[in-house]
């Protein structure tokens, strides 16, 4: 088992668990606004950002494993359209529930050196550490799966033409006369045709007029 840094009851995402105790059934309730941290979301695609409120309520269990952790977190999340590149905002509300185990001690309340055979099973568990349990992992998992991968500005966002670039949504009407590129080749040897054929007659008629006025 591997258990962070001491974590910093100064952060606001580190919840103090000291009033639970170790009495199965103790129950506290907490609604807290922090500071969003930094990228809290889809990098690039969506997210809260850096400095945002971001509402908890939660609800901490003493349970005979640990503390379950019972919350929800609310946020306006900010990012960019992917069919039409508009910037967008979106409500976020991020339900979670997440076991923070007690580290198994011995009498001295020193942790135990476990088997090797349990520490895969320990690298994704969470764990009370002094009585201190840290909610950014959970907060952030909760998040990425409640944002969109794909966030649009509106359902029916028509996105931009593919040959210009202008916003359909804003010009339903808008198109561009299409043009069959084995017709548009053609055209142009005619039109090349065309105008040497008007380059000979512009050369001969000055010969022309001259025979005429000898």
């Amino acid at each position: 088992m591997v258990l962070n840094a001491r974590l910093d009851h100064r952060n606001p995402l580190v919840f103090d668990t000291h009033e639970l105790g170790r009495r199965p059934g103790a129950l506290q309730r907490l609604t807290r606004t922090i500071d969003a941290p930094r990228d809290l979301g889809v990098a690039g695609v969506i997210g809260v950002p850096e400095g945002a409120p971001l509402e908890l309520e939660l609800r901490l269990e003493s349970v005979l494993e640990g503390v379950l952790v019972t919350g929800t977190a609310r946020a306006k999340a900010e990012g960019e359209c992917v069919r039409c590149l508009e910037p967008l905002e979106q409500q976020l509300e991020a339900d979670f529930q997440e076991m923070f185990s007690y580290p198994d001690a011995d009498d001295r309340g020193r942790v135990k050196a476990e088997p090797a055979d349990d520490a895969e099973e320990d690298e994704d568990r969470l764990f009370v550490e002094d009585g201190l349990i840290d909610l950014e992992p959970v907060l952030r998992d909760a998040v990425v799966l409640a944002l969109p991968m794909q966030p649009v500005c509106q359902e029916d966002c028509q996105g931009l033409c593919s040959e210009c670039g202008v916003r359909l949504s804003d010009d339903p009407d808008h198109h561009h006369d299409a043009v069959d590129i084995r017709w548009a080749a053609l055209q142009g040897l005619a039109g090349s045709l065309e105008d040497g054929e008007k380059d000979e007659m512009s050369g001969a008629e000055p010969g022309v007029d001259e025979k005429q006025e000898k």
